[in-house]
C-alpha cells in the first residue's frame, strides 16, 4: 500500500472517529437533557453518558450551550426539507404560511415526544439566538419563500425581512408554549399562529416603488 493511500485511509479513519464522538455527545446530552432538565444538567453529566474523556469532549465544544446549540442546529438542519416541500406546495401566500406553520409545529411535537420526559415539565429552554449558518440559511429560504408568494399572490409588497423574522418568532413562542401544554393541541396552536400572521399584515406599512 503506497504511503499516499495509507494517510488517506487515516485521514478518512480519523474523520469518522471524530464524526462518531460529536454524535455520541449529542446523543447523550439529549438524553441528559431530558432526564435531568437543561437547568440541571451540566457537562460532566453528558460525559459519563458517552465513555469520553473530559478532554475528548472539550475537543468538540466547549460548554453544555454549545452542545445545546448543535442539537438545535441538527434539528433545524432536518427540518428544512419539510420547509422546503411546503414551499412546493403553496398555492399562494396563504397556504405557504398555514403549511408552513402546521409543518413546523408537528415537528416539535415529534421531537417533543423523542426528547422530553415528565421531569422536563414546565421549564422552558434557553433562546439561544446564535447565527449559526443552518439558522441564517433557514431564515434565507424562509424570506424568499414569503417573498415569492407574496408576489405570486399579486398583493402589495411588505419588508419581506421583517415578516420573515416577525414570523419565525411567532413559529417559535406559540410552538414552545404549545409542547409545554396538557394536552397538546396541535390544531388550536396552529390557528392561533396563522390568523396572527395574516391578520397582522394589512395593517403592515408597503414598500414604496
Amino acid at each position: 500500500m503506497s504511503d499516499v493511500l495509507s494517510d488517506a485511509l487515516s485521514a478518512g479513519k480519523r474523520e469518522q472517529t471524530k464524526q462518531q464522538n460529536r454524535q455520541a455527545i449529542l446523543d447523550a446530552a439529549r438524553e441528559v437533557f431530558a432526564e435531568m432538565g437543561y437547568q440541571a444538567a451540566t457537562v460532566r453529566d453528558i460525559i459519563r453518558r458517552t465513555g469520553l474523556s473530559v478532554g475528548a469532549f472539550y475537543n468538540y465544544y466547549r460548554s453544555k450551550e454549545e452542545v445545546y446549540e448543535a442539537l438545535s442546529d441538527d434539528g433545524v438542519r432536518r427540518f428544512r426539507p419539510i420547509l422546503a416541500a411546503q414551499y412546493e406546495a403553496a398555492t399562494d401566500f396563504q397556504t405557504y404560511i398555514r403549511g408552513a406553520i402546521e409543518a413546523y409545529f408537528n415537528f416539535l411535537v415529534e421531537e417533543h415526544k423523542e426528547e422530553r420526559t415528565a421531569h422536563l415539565a414546565g421549564e422552558r429552554h434557553p433562546h439561544l439566538r446564535a447565527e449559526t449558518p443552518e439558522m441564517q440559511a433557514v431564515f434565507e429560504q424562509v424570506r424568499w419563500s414569503i417573498s415569492d408568494a407574496l408576489a405570486k399572490s399579486g398583493g402589495e409588497m411588505v419588508d419581506a425581512e421583517y415578516l420573515t423574522a416577525s414570523c419565525i418568532a411567532i413559529a417559535r413562542e406559540i410552538g414552545e408554549r404549545m409542547v409545554e401544554r396538557r394536552p397538546i393541541d396541535v390544531p388550536e396552536a396552529i390557528e392561533f399562529a396563522v390568523q396572527m400572521i395574516l391578520g397582522g399584515i394589512p395593517a403592515l406599512p408597503r414598500l414604496k416603488t
